[in-house]
């Protein structure tokens, strides 16, 4: 799984690339890193939500940070993710950087009023007056046995709304990178982290041990500042057969898919969903001919959808099959049959082996 990328600018000084010491971090330790590298550098980033303070945040994700730098940067919040939400648009429109965290992307729903009528709005309604540099970090996805109330993938809803931008890490030093690129952007961005890859990454067996983050070049993670733009996407592996497009866990999942398969496949990584990496997208697919969509979000107007009508309409004469999608069913997240709904090797497996008959 070590990194092959396209996207150079990611890697380079001018990208903000840092030069002093690296070390190995999983993803938590990546996010608590790029958080505290910002409440360093600028006095104006602010970070709130429930448990994020004293108790370091449910998956430890700030934790130590509020002993670093006070009760009045870090703090937490009353469960109230409307409160949350609408507190950091304020803060945004008077010269802060808020970084508010929603315990949970389930929980996120409360506050899709301040987020979609505020925050993706400010800037438009006031002619650029305001804006609304806001960060809203949330933990998604399934993979841990959290049931319907803790395993959603929203991120389509959030895509659909003119104004906000969308991220979704799949490695450590990605997290930290792009995590970095948001907070200093002047927009509103969703962060959602998927949390089965918190600790290691997830190749879909779920019935093998879990891995960790250890001994793989994604997790070698500077601890100085840099940052890796929005809008790229990464090349996790170059091949002719195949492009198969992904984000957060399921970039793993296919990947060790089309290794057990021996699959000659290009995946692609996307890492920011607004804005798209669509020339990177339409370069693979007029390669390769075929393509494959996954993720681990409902299916009907998942964010699939969209890029499949986006292939379709810009590489529709070099497609030699119709484009497949595996993706989770239009059910709520079960928590008995987690493994039949989430996106694994069987399905995806099958996917591959319909679209190279073809």
């Amino acid at each position: 799984m070590n990194e092959v990328t396209t996207d150079t600018a990611a890697k380079t000084p001018e990208a903000g690339e840092a030069t002093g010491n690296v070390r190995h971090m999983n993803m938590i330790e990546a996010i608590n890193s790029a958080l505290d590298n910002m409440l360093d550098r600028d006095d104006d980033v602010i970070l709130l939500g429930e448990d994020i303070g004293y108790f370091g945040g449910v998956f430890r994700c700030t934790a130590g940070l509020q002993e670093k730098y006070g009760k009045t940067r870090v703090f937490d919040t009353p469960i109230s993710e409307c409160g949350i939400i609408g507190v950091a648009v304020g803060m945004g429109a008077y010269g802060l950087r808020p970084v508010p965290e929603i315990q949970f992307a389930d929980y996120i729903y409360p506050g899709l009023d301040q987020l979609i009528s505020e925050a993706a709005r400010l800037r438009y309604r006031s002619a650029a007056e305001f804006i609304a540099p806001m960060t809203v970090r949330s933990p998604f996805g399934g993979g841990i046995f959290g049931g319907q109330t803790h395993s959603q993938s929203p991120e389509s809803i959030f895509t659909h709304v003119s104004g906000l931008k969308t991220v979704i890490p799949s490695t450590p030093y990605d997290a930290k990178g792009l995590l970095i690129s948001c907070i200093e952007d002047n927009d509103p961005v969703i962060f959602f982290e998927p949390k089965r890859i918190y600790n290691g990454p997830f190749d879909g067996f779920y019935d093998k041990p879990a891995k960790s983050w250890k001994g793989f070049d994604e997790a070698q993670v500077p601890e100085d500042y840099y940052k890796i733009p929005l809008g790229k996407a990464r090349t996790v592996t170059e091949g002719d057969a195949l492009t198969i497009l992904a984000y957060g866990t399921m970039v793993h999942v296919v990947e060790s898919v089309t290794r057990a398969k021996g699959v000659d496949a290009e995946i692609l990584d996307l890492r920011t969903l607004v804005p798209l990496d669509i020339e990177a997208i339409e370069a693979s697919v007029e390669k390769t001919g075929r393509c494959l969509i996954v993720h681990e979000a409902t299916r009907t107007s998942g964010f699939g959808a969209e890029l499949s009508a986006m292939v379709q309409e810009r590489c529709f004469y070099h497609l030699e099959a119709p484009i497949e999608r595996v993706t989770g069913f239009d059910t709520p997240y079960p928590h008995s049959l987690e493994w039949a709904y989430f996106p694994g090797p069987v399905r995806i497996g099958e996917a591959i082996d319909k679209l190279l008959s073809e």
